[in-house]
């Protein structure tokens, strides 16, 4: 035993059941050997490792048993004297191990992880004045209100011009601790925070304001050409005397909204319980011409104009009526100036008029429905605005639509609808800012018009698969109490479809778009044919970087004032002015099919191209009015190519930069032979939008 290792010394000790006697005693190693080596000499009655006699049960730790010093007959390891032994006195041996405890053979300086013989001394603290948390029992549940979460972050920023090391252990606690006027970070003036208990006006009764500020700002530089007709006293150069003259022309655009709003309530995952809102937009413009009579109606006046004007955009009051289910179901309302699409593409109408909303959801947000009454509001004639100074025209819309999500198919929302466009203008007589006639048009009888037209449509949008879809019919019905080529009532049928298909491809979007609005081919019967909208707005075919929807074609030598299209517009409807004329439905109608394709390069830079050929579907109209006997179809083809950027990825800064041609069909070259022998029409756009 004197070879035995110090260290497993104490292990062997435990094991025998020495360790507490050998603690007792302080005995040194070598005297722990020798204690050792006696016990198990004790305990063996052979000298062959294989006959060592042993008790296999450590119930008979610290010693030799005395009762089994007194049986005759030992038990072996090998057995051949172990049935001698009774089970009855292995069992009856006494047991030291319950009353073990491992811990106290622990030796100084060593410790079993997990295991402290002593507890440390109690730490206490005094803290005069100091708020003692609330007991347990004063929540009863384990939510507990929180007065003003949204600046919980806030509380932590540290004073300004102070010590900043926080940021080094939680930097994103930055976003929380910049300037108000910053856009990217929350702050109270964006509607992130609701307004401050201490600074909350008397007349905001409850909790949960918000303030909301808005301030864009939009600039347009727009070159371009276009036919512009002249006549021998309004052309600005004296030997001229063509039908149309040099047609290159440019705007500038300056245009500031502001919008400001009050909103009661958390939206995130409901509709706000109560909503004010003001956006005003103001608009410094500058238009250049090459030739007279183009800008204002009088001959005198030069080829060039810029004006201002201030619209209301928006002016409304929403109340929250009530929720219908635990989802935030709801129902509401809205009175004043407010924005109003009647399809998903701006198709028929989509424009900021007064008038009244009732709106909710049901079925988790599956369904949503509208119900509303418009009356439309006088135009600003250059900026487009709205102007609150004038008597509202009297032509009222009303409309009905309701939206199902995953109709007919999963990831398809389908929206049935109902607008009905009633006119009592007959007797009203407008003259626009530059002394052009606009209402009754200057075209036929050049008596008034009133009309009544009901719209029914269907449209849908979202995707089959892969496949992106969204489509729109409608249907015009109705009376026309005077049509200018006969004098007389006659009925309105006229229809109307769209669909566009695009399908994703890594970064790219290919899209096909096809367009009808049906003409009429017979203006002198009673039935007018031809497709027209109320006010649209279309976000089609490339929208307002096309150049067909983007510039008004006059219509010359067949009326004065009088358009083909209208600006921002796709629908050949011979008006004298979207924003202020009437509707149309003696038209030559309007056909395109096209192509193009989206390339989102990276997350903030886009390029989209486009590719649309346009044709008249009737084109009776066009000859009765400029008494010819035929006119061909084809408009041409319109070529665009049009580039986004982002430099933040929002919407905070958007530049755009667009170029677009229009390549003469014959029956463009038909209707406008010019003298600079142009071989095609160009619009180019430069769109700065800055937003807060």
């Amino acid at each position: 035993m004197s070879g035995l290792a110090t260290s497993f010394v104490p292990m062997l000790a435990v094991m025998s059941g020495h360790a507490e006697q050998l603690e007792a005693q302080k005995m040194s190693v070598s005297d722990m050997e020798t204690a050792l080596a006696a016990f198990l000499t004790s305990t063996a009655q052979s000298p062959d490792d294989d006959k060592i006699l042993i008790n296999n049960d450590f119930n008979g730790v610290g010693g030799p048993d005395p009762d089994l010093e007194e049986a005759d007959e030992p038990v072996i390891a090998d057995g051949s004297q172990a049935s001698n032994v009774s089970n009855k006195s292995i069992d009856q041996m006494p047991t030291d191990l319950d009353a073990l405890n491992a811990d106290e053979a622990l030796l100084d300086g060593r410790r079993r992880p997990g295991v402290q013989k002593e507890l440390p001394d109690p730490v206490t603290q005094d803290n005069p004045g100091a708020v003692n948390a609330p007991p347990p029992e004063a929540f009863p549940t384990d939510e507990f209100p929180v007065p003003d979460r949204w600046r919980i972050m806030q509380s932590l920023c540290p004073a300004k011009g102070g010590d900043d090391a926080i940021y080094t252990l939680f930097g994103a606690l930055r976003n929380n601790c910049h300037s108000t006027l910053n856009p990217y970070n929350q702050n109270v003036l964006k509607g992130d925070k609701p307004i401050p208990a201490d600074k909350k006006p008397s007349f905001l009764k409850g909790d949960d304001w918000f303030f909301v500020a808005n301030l864009i700002s939009d600039t347009v530089f727009e070159p371009r050409s276009f036919p512009i007709p002249v006549g021998v006293q309004t052309t600005e150069r004296p030997d001229s005397i063509d039908v149309f003259g040099r047609s290159g022309s440019e705007v500038y655009a300056q245009t500031f909204i502001t919008g400001f709003a009050l909103i009661k309530g958390s939206t995130a995952y409901k509709p706000p319980d109560v909503e004010y809102r003001l956006t005003l937009a103001t608009q410094v413009n500058h238009v250049n011409v090459p030739e007279r009579r183009v800008l204002f109606v009088e001959p005198s006046k030069s080829s060039h104009r810029t004006d201002w004007f201030v619209g209301v955009q928006e002016a409304f009051f929403d109340y929250h009526i009530r929720n219908t289910s635990a989802r935030y179901d709801f129902d509401s309302f809205r009175i004043g100036i407010q924005p109003m699409q009647a399809d998903f593409r701006g198709f028929l109408f989509q424009d900021n008029q007064l008038g009244f909303r009732l709106f909710g959801t049901r079925d988790n947000n599956r369904v949503q429905y509208n119900l509303g009454a418009f009356v439309q509001l006088e135009k600003d004639t250059n900026s487009g605005l709205n102007d609150i100074t004038q008597t509202p025209r009297e032509s009222y819309i009303f409309f009905a639509n309701l939206y199902r999500q995953d109709l007919p198919f999963v990831g398809l929302t389908s929206q049935f609808s109902v607008t009905y466009n009633m006119n009592r203008e007959r007797s009203d007589v407008e003259i626009d800012d530059n002394g052009f006639p606009v209402r009754p048009a200057l075209l036929g009888d050049l008596r008034g018009r009133a009309y009544d037209v009901v719209y029914p449509g269907y449209a849908f949008d979202g995707r089959i698969g892969r496949i992106n879809l969204t489509g729109q019919v409608y249907g015009a019905f109705g009376e026309d109490r005077n049509s200018f080529f006969t004098s007389e009532p006659a009925k309105i049928e006229a229809y109307f479809g769209a669909l566009e298909a695009s399908y994703d491809v890594d970064f790219l979007r290919f899209r096909a778009s096809g367009l009808f609005a049906s003409g009429d081919g017979n203006p002198y019967n009673n039935t007018e044919a031809g497709f027209d909208a109320i006010f649209e707005n279309p976000i089609f075919a490339g929208a307002d970087t096309s150049y067909w929807i983007r510039q008004t074609i006059p219509f010359a030598g067949g009326g004065r004032v009088i358009s083909i299209n209208g600006r921002n517009g796709i629908l050949n409807s011979l008006r004298s002015s979207k924003e202020q004329g009437q509707s149309n439905f003696n038209n030559p109608g309007t056909i395109l099919a096209g192509i193009g394709v989206d390339a989102d390069l990276t997350p903030d830079f886009r390029i989209s191209a486009n590719a649309n050929h346009l044709w008249f579907h009737k084109t009776e109209s066009l000859e009765a009015l400029r008494v010819e006997g035929s006119i061909p179809k084809d408009i041409g083809w319109d070529l665009s190519v049009a580039t986004i950027y982002r430099p933040k990825a929002t919407q905070n800064m958007v530049f755009r930069l667009s170029g677009a041609a229009l390549l003469p069909g014959e029956g463009f070259k038909d209707l406008f032979d010019q003298t600079d022998k142009r071989d095609f029409h160009y619009s180019i756009l430069l769109n700065a939008i800055l937003a807060f």
